[in-house]
């Protein structure tokens, strides 16, 4: 006998599930580039290794923060409906907006091409090549996604697993393979007044936290978790932690191998490092290991963004097609879609970068937004069951708030052009916010008279 249609999400996905969204989105390319311009700025092997171990404190707390939110409120969208819980459901949708117009979309783009251009390491693609194979990722994915929420989860696990597993060579190589020495962590401190540390050391913090980003991303397929109560918050800080582990370790490789000095120069720093223990076959496994490591990121963005615009067309405050599931593979296949071909067109354009570097500030904004909401509703709703409840509170949002707007602060200073075009974006989602909420009033209007 056929199942019976559906017009919900269900709850399906388990801690593993969750936890791997997390893992996957976090480890895409950074830790296989960033670690080069971190010790730059820091210029010493034990403040580099500091700047990912404070780095990774400050997202756990954001992701404690944020967990306990999750738990209150496991539905569609995440941080669009703590948002909106907290302060309004403006705030909300502007959230939601500057998330399906530019933040995960440009991403997804931006990620689908780097995806392309190192898999011309072992083909040479052109301009245009990488461009359509960037948008094949994307169709091939959004294609995963739309077939089954199981689908698209069990992708999501096998590519972490196997991007786990190849961070975890290159540490062992990088520590117990010939070729690394001790002497290599000197200098372990800069040679420099305290003070003068600051500015740079900042400037690396902000290369690190962007590396940690994506501890949120389970929280938008909140209303397909099962037992979310306990799901949710384990998912969301176990991840950050193995994340933690795997990153601080992996630096200590690279350290040991190429030292303070040699890694500032690195256009590729897991691959030179990699190429110092395993010789010209180093190059292909950290090669392979970016293709995973892209490829599960976006999996992982795909899977779980388009719950967002899900969550806002349910409301009424998107287009209604956007809030449909499939009747039988049970995935909101319209949003998908949607989503996918907003990428590819981003791709084709050659504007995700400039869009990404536009509202790159607005992310961490949103950010300081959600752990604020923690303060907000412990005090505006202190009935609310919280199944989870933020270890530190309220010290522990606090200090992510205080980071995530340093970010912003400096952003704006160094950046002011992109920081305007970037709030220019998102407050364009003003206008926006109450055509579709005039709109939903006027039609519960127009049936009100029926329904008495």
């Amino acid at each position: 006998m056929p199942a019976p249609p559906t017009t919900e999400l269900k709850r399906q996905l388990g801690l593993l599930d969750a936890t791997m969204i997390n893992v996957g989105t976090m480890i895409a390319s950074a830790i296989f580039i960033v670690p080069a311009t971190v010790a730059l700025h820091t210029g010493g092997s034990g403040l580099t290794l500091l700047a990912w171990v404070v780095g990774g404190a400050v997202s756990l707390c954001g992701a404690m923060s944020v967990a306990e939110l999750g738990a209150a409120y496991p539905e569609e969208g995440g941080q669009y409906a703590y948002l909106r819980e907290a302060y309004g459901p403006l705030w909300g949708f502007l959230y939601g907006w500057s998330t399906f117009a530019v933040i995960n979309t440009a991403s997804i783009a931006a990620i689908a091409v780097g995806f392309a251009t190192y898999l011309g390491f072992f083909a040479q693609l052109g301009a245009w090549g990488i461009r359509a194979v960037a948008v094949a990722s994307i169709a091939m994915l959004t294609a995963i996604n739309c077939y089954g929420v199981r689908l698209g989860a069990t992708t999501q696990n096998v590519l972490t697993f196997i991007k786990i597993g190849a961070l975890a060579a290159l540490i062992v190589a990088g520590l117990l393979l010939p070729g690394g020495t001790l002497a290599n962590f000197e200098p372990v401190w800069p040679d420099r007044p305290a003070a003068s540390l600051v500015g740079p050391f900042g400037l690396a913090m902000i290369a690190v936290l962007w590396a940690y980003d994506g501890w949120v991303e389970s929280t938008y397929v909140g209303g397909e978790i099962t037992k979310p109560g306990r799901t949710l918050p384990l998912s969301i800080i176990g991840s950050t932690l193995i994340v933690i582990v795997l990153y601080t370790l992996v630096n200590v490789g690279y350290l040991y191998v190429l030292s303070p000095a040699a890694t500032p120069g690195s256009t590729l720093v897991a691959a030179d490092a990699a190429r110092v223990t395993l010789g010209a076959a180093g190059a292909t496994l950290v090669t392979l290991a970016i293709l995973v490591s892209t490829l599960g990121a976006n999996n992982g963005i795909v899977l779980t963004a388009a719950r967002i615009p899900y969550a806002m067309a349910r409301e009424g405050l998107f287009f209604s097609w956007a809030g449909r599931v499939h009747p039988r593979r049970g995935t909101p296949l319209p949003a998908l879609v949607a989503q996918g071909l907003i990428a590819a067109a981003l791709t084709f354009s050659g504007t995700y970068e400039q869009l990404a570097t536009y509202v790159v500030f607005a992310s961490f904004l949103f950010y300081a937004l959600s752990a604020g909401a923690v303060i907000r509703l412990r005090r505006t709703r202190p009935q609310l069951a919280r199944p989870y409840r933020t270890w530190g509170y309220p010290v522990t949002p606090l200090v992510f708030i205080g980071f995530a707007l340093w970010l912003v602060v400096n952003t704006i200073v160094e950046a002011p052009r992109d920081a305007g075009i970037g709030a220019g974006i998102v407050l364009a989602g003003v206008p926006a916010y109450y055509y579709w909420r005039r709109q939903t009033s006027d039609v519960r209007h127009q049936t009100s008279p029926a329904d008495v």
